[in-house]
């Protein structure tokens, strides 16, 4: 599972403001990571590696796409492809060899990790040479364009992670061709568009399209999805969050919908997601109570609903879950808390409810802008989504997650 909530808005010094993750690894990290994708996938018994022929054929191939991609390199400051000569690609630096997961006497290049490199350039055709590639790992450079079409031929190809580059253009199908992808990292560039339906029925354990410029509604065909992480956020949805959620509830353990110009009603199907760990849906535009259902998150560790327009009560069955560690529900239009509610702290849990329309609670809203609000009260059962536009909320023009300005900082989380 990729706890990586804590990581989310990790600056980065250089010249794109964002990220990286727990996945800048190290050789001896890469390599046993590429070693136990190899004998996932492989029935061959452990023997002397005498290799063949077969690894000259594979290894040429992926000289060549080496060497094309080199030379659409234009920055290279670090000079990581400084020794990128000759044919001898298993020494390069940033690339990686091991057995063929086919045939344990190949020797093929089986991952690629330039992280953190600031390298300019793009992606050329031939890179689909590098077909026997498990791992590509481009976290933290400068590299643009679309996609090539011929990534569809990394048929083993278990993790792609293109996060903070300046990649361009609609969501790039082409990702969800790849048979054995597990986990896909395509956030802090600039796709744009609306996300396609087929994301959430390949077996991915981990999706990550935040901070891009993804627009319209959000799918609501998460039939046959496996993912145990979704980050959708800082970019531009609009609507809902469907009903249709709830088909996450076998794997789904973080969800983050931070700033992605949600609205309407939480739908009470969020309740169904009784693995969930962290569920942040902080700075959008939701109303009405908080469902209930909310009570049945056995496993919930932390809870935002920060910078929405949330009314009610805060309910006694979410301020009682059993692993709860940290509870937000600040600057919404809260006008109770159920029991322990009124007293979180008591029992360790970092909890903040200023900016509400709390009786008796320090550092809330004025009594004029809550009853604006509250004399207006939202039925969720009767409520169409698209009766509430995103505009709507007066916190639309609130501060951004988004790298440039700074974003907010995420909420304390262990």
């Amino acid at each position: 599972m990729f706890s990586l909530y804590k990581s989310l808005y990790t600056p980065n010094k250089g010249s794109i403001t964002c990220l990286p993750m727990a996945l800048s690894i190290t050789f001896h990290a890469l390599t046993s990571l590429l070693l136990f994708h190899v004998s996932l996938v492989s029935t061959a018994t452990h023997t002397p590696h005498h290799h063949t022929s077969h690894s000259s054929n594979h290894l040429q191939k992926a000289y060549r796409a080496l060497q094309a991609w080199k030379k659409v390199i234009y920055s290279d400051p670090k000079n990581l492809t400084g020794d990128w000569i000759g044919p001898s690609v298993c020494s390069y630096t940033g690339i990686f060899c091991a057995p063929s997961p086919s045939d344990p006497n190949t020797l093929v290049v089986a991952g690629i990790d330039l992280n953190h490199g600031d390298i300019a350039g793009f992606l050329p055709e031939p890179i689909g040479l590098l077909s026997d590639l498990a791992l590509i790992h481009l976290n933290s450079n400068r590299f643009c364009g679309i996609l090539p079409r011929s990534l569809s031929q990394l048929s083993l190809l278990y993790e792609l992670d293109l996060s903070n580059n300046r990649f361009v253009g609609p969501f790039p199908d082409v990702v969800l061709s790849l048979p054995s992808l597990k986990y896909l990292d395509l956030r802090y560039n600039e796709f744009e568009g609306p996300l396609p339906p087929k994301l959430f029925s390949n077996p991915l354990d981990a999706i990550f399209v935040n901070n891009n410029r993804l627009t319209s509604l959000i799918p609501r065909d998460f039939t046959g999805t496996t993912a145990s992480v979704v980050v959708f956020a800082n970019n531009d949805f609009s609507g809902c969050l469907p009903p249709t959620i709830a088909h996450f509830a076998d794997t789904l353990e973080e969800l983050l919908l931070i700033n992605s110009s949600l609205s309407g009603c939480l739908p009470p199907e969020v309740g169904y997601l009784y693995k969930l760990r962290v569920l942040d849906m902080s700075y959008n535009s939701l109303v009405g109570p908080v469902p209930y259902s909310l009570a049945g998150l056995g496993h919930l560790e932390l809870l935002n609903l920060d910078h929405n327009m949330f009314t009610g009560a805060v309910p006694l069955g979410v301020c009682v879950l059993p692993s709860l560690q940290n509870l937000t529900v600040s600057d919404n239009y809260f006008s109770e808390e159920e029991g322990i509610c009124r007293n979180l702290t008591s029992r360790g849990i970092v909890f903040d409810d200023s900016n509400n329309c709390l009786p008796d609670k320090p550092h809330q809203r004025s009594h004029k802008v809550c009853e604006d609000v509250l004399d207006h009260p939202v039925d969720c059962y009767d409520h169409e989504c698209s009766a509430v536009a995103p505009q709507a909320s007066p916190f639309a023009a609130g501060p951004s997650l988004a790298p440039a300005p700074a974003p907010a900082p995420a909420p304390a989380y262990t």
